[in-house]
Parts: structure tokens; sequence; C-alpha cells
């Protein structure tokens, strides 16, 4: 793979290659609808193939917020054509890597060392790069290690890159504007976290620790004294990235024994820790073939505040939902509801997400639950796809839902996304206060 030797790090720079990106695109309509006059039976298949390589290719470029955007937007299954979760799904751990020279310079400038004068020995050739950094392969004291360096200028061009990329998002998603500035807070300061390895670097001992004793689930150790804010040091740890695991045929029992640690570490997490590793993207999760799986990756992790937490998953006890008072109040909480709205809208809006939890809620509502049940995954799919062609979305007064479930919201859907390519079958256990009385 071909490797950068300069990350554009001025606003004008980086502003510059989104600028490109928008110029392409354009060239790619003008060229599709030239083409659908002398074929009006033209898919817009290879239009999605050309904008998706053609943003990826800029994105990639940029790295950072700009990269994990496209990241998160692979996550995404139904919101984007299949041309464009299939190319961003790259940047989970297949981004073009950072030439050697820039490596050396960050390690130089954290340590005043290069990193073979701290290692016995330090592969300079990136094992995989991401969004926000990429990992090399180093031997220390006869132990394997993995590396993660940051790239350059990212953590001081998260803002920036948010800002400049808003308006593609909107031409690309079909977002209202008011919709992304409302969340755009909390992306922010996510990202923000992401770069800082030091915070991390806490947050990797603490979790990992306090989830040690759930079965099948393996976690570095890691190096304090080898990292920094801008380097993290851990064990090395064996394993395969999903769609790569998958290829090898897994047992049914080995899928369900990974698909039951994994929501047991998510489960554990959720309920009792109150924060929680907010990307479960596949770059982020290594598989092995005795049904043990490797977790990695602490930078985002969602700390959830108690009053949300309690009125979040109080809707997930059918019992909540039999009551209409007590749940249009926890959606007023939740601001599913808004003060502005009209009673026709109260009705409109309390109506759809009741669906959406009833459906959403399928899972917790049963002891053990086929993930692999494709025909479960269909109808929220078009349920979603409904949901976006309704004009009384389109036209609602603003954006609902409160800002802490972004990332909740998120972790359950990626969650869910990875059980159901496992095909797992899996105990979902909940406290005892989620299930209902009778």
């Amino acid at each position: 793979m071909k490797t950068q030797t300069s990350i554009p790090t001025s606003k004008v720079a980086r502003a510059g290659q989104f600028v490109k990106a928008g110029v392409k695109v354009g060239g790619n309509y003008l060229k599709h609808y030239s083409k659908k006059l002398v074929n009006p039976e033209l898919s817009k298949e290879d239009l999605h193939k050309d904008n998706a390589a053609d943003i990826y290719d800029a994105l990639s470029e940029l790295k950072g917020s700009a990269l994990k955007m496209a990241q998160m937007l692979s996550m995404d299954r139904g919101l984007l054509p299949t041309a464009y979760s299939q190319k961003f799904a790259m940047s989970q751990y297949s981004a073009p890597p950072l030439s050697g020279p820039l490596v050396v310079k960050t390690f130089r400038t954290y340590f005043g060392k290069s990193p073979g004068e701290l290692f016995d020995r330090f592969d300079i050739k990136a094992s995989n790069a991401a969004s926000i950094g990429q990992v090399h392969e180093a031997w220390k004291d006869g132990k394997r290690l993995a590396v993660k360096v940051q790239y350059p200028g990212v953590a001081d061009s998260v803002s920036s890159d948010l800002r400049i990329a808003k308006p593609l998002a909107v031409r690309l998603l079909n977002l209202n504007e008011k919709d992304i500035d409302r969340y755009m807070g909390e992306v922010e300061s996510k990202l923000l976290e992401e770069t800082d390895y030091s915070l991390e670097l806490k947050r990797s001992m603490e979790i990992s620790a306090a989830c040690a004793h759930i079965p099948d689930l393996v976690f570095a150790g890691y190096y304090p004294e080898l990292s920094a804010k801008r380097i993290l040091t851990m064990d090395w740890v064996e394993g395969l990235h999903l769609k790569d695991f998958l290829l090898t045929n897994p047992s049914q029992d080995v899928r369900d024994r990974i698909g039951q640690a994994l929501w047991d570490f998510y489960d554990f997490q959720i309920h009792t820790l109150r924060q929680v590793h907010a990307d479960p993207h596949p770059g982020n999760f290594l598989m092995r073939q005795d049904g043990t799986m490797g977790i990695i990756d602490f930078g985002c992790v969602k700390v959830i505040p108690e009053s949300y937490y309690d009125n979040y998953f109080r809707l997930i006890n059918p019992d909540t939902l039999k009551n209409n008072a007590l749940t249009e109040q926890i959606f007023d909480k939740l601001e599913y509801l808004l003060p502005s709205d009209t009673p026709k809208e109260r009705a409109f809006f309390s109506d759809v997400f009741r669906q959406m939890i009833v459906m959403l809620g399928e899972p917790f509502a049963v002891d053990v639950f086929d993930f692999g049940n494709d025909a479960y995954f269909e109808k929220v799919y078009a349920f979603a796809d409904n949901l976006s062609k309704m004009d009384e979305l389109r036209s609602a007064n603003g954006a609902r839902g409160s800002q802490d479930g972004l990332y909740i919201n998120r972790t359950y859907y990626g969650l869910y996304a990875i059980l159901n390519e496992l095909k797992a079958n899996v105990r979902t256990t909940r406290p005892d206060w989620l299930r209902p009385e009778a």
C-alpha cells in the first residue's frame, strides 16, 4: 500500500481537500447524467462508486476527524448506498499509512529518541492504519508490542474539519443542517478525547481491569513508560478482524461464544461501570478460532449520566410502555418530544418512538436472541427507510433526542451489526429491573 509522506495541517490546505472532493463529486454527477441521456435505464451504481472513491481518497489524505466520520458512516448500513459503506469501511484498519520519517519525527518530539532507541526492534512499516493513528509492531525485553502512533496535526484540526465537512455531510446524507448542529458538540468532544492518548491509556487500563473477569475476553497490558500524548504502547493481541475471521468458516459454537462475550462486555460496562467503549466497529475486535476475542482501542469512551441512564433504559422494560403518562414523561426528558410540539405532533412522534423502542428492544424481550435472523434486521432497515421518507419528519421543527443518546445509540447499533454478521445466538442478560413484572 502506498504511504503518505505528509498530511495537510493548515486550515487552508485541509479545506482545499474538501473543496477538491466536492469538485470531483460534481464532475461525477455531470458524467452520470450525460450517460443517462443516452441510456435512461442507467442506475446510480457507478456514480456511487466514483463518488465513494473520490471522497475516501480525499478524507484518507486528511486523516483525523475527517476520516473518522467516514469510519462512523461505514457502520450505518442503510444510511448510505453500499458503495460508500464498503469503501468507507477501509478507514477502520486499512487507511493509507504514514511514512517512516514522520513516525520517527513523532517519537523524537515526545521522547527525544527514535523508536529504534526505545525498542529492541521496531517495524517502521505500519501493520494497520486507521483514522486517528496507525499501529507498528515492536519488541522489547522479549515481549511483542503494538505501538500506536497518532498522525501529526490530527488533534489541532478536529474543530475546523467538522465545520468544513458539514456541507458535504448535508449533501451526502440528505440531512437538515440544524440536525447536524445539534450533535456537533458531542461529536467534537469525543473526537478530541480520542486524540488524547494519555486519557486513552488511563481508560484502557481501568476498563480492561474492571472487565477482566468476563469469560473469553482478552485485554492487552499497557506501558505508561513507553507512551505519551500521541504515542500508546501495549501488548500485541493476536486475532483476526471480523471479515477475515468469517472467511475461516468458524463453527456456530465459536460464533456464539464470541457473540456472548461481546454482549457481556457491553452489558457490564453500561449497567455496572456506567461508561462504555463507544466505538464498536470491527477494527476494534480481534477474534480467534478458540472462541476468545481481544478488545483494543479505548479511545472513544462515553460516560453515561445517571439521569440519562435511568430514563433511557427504563423504556426497555415493557411495563413502562403500558403506562402512557409515564412513557410521555420519559419522552420529554429524553427530548424525543419538544415543548413546541402541537398535540398532533406529540401524538405522531410518541407513536414513532414507541414503535422504534419495541423493535430495537426485541433482543431484550427474550432470554436468548438469534442475531443471525436477517428478517429482523431487514425489518429494522425498512422501518428506518420509511421514516426517512415521512413528510412529518422532514418538516419537523427540530432534531430529537438528547445529545447523550448519540453515542449510546451508536454503540447498540454497532453491537447489533457485529452480532448479526457473526450470526450469533446470545443470552441477552440485563438487570432485573429491566424485566417486566409478569
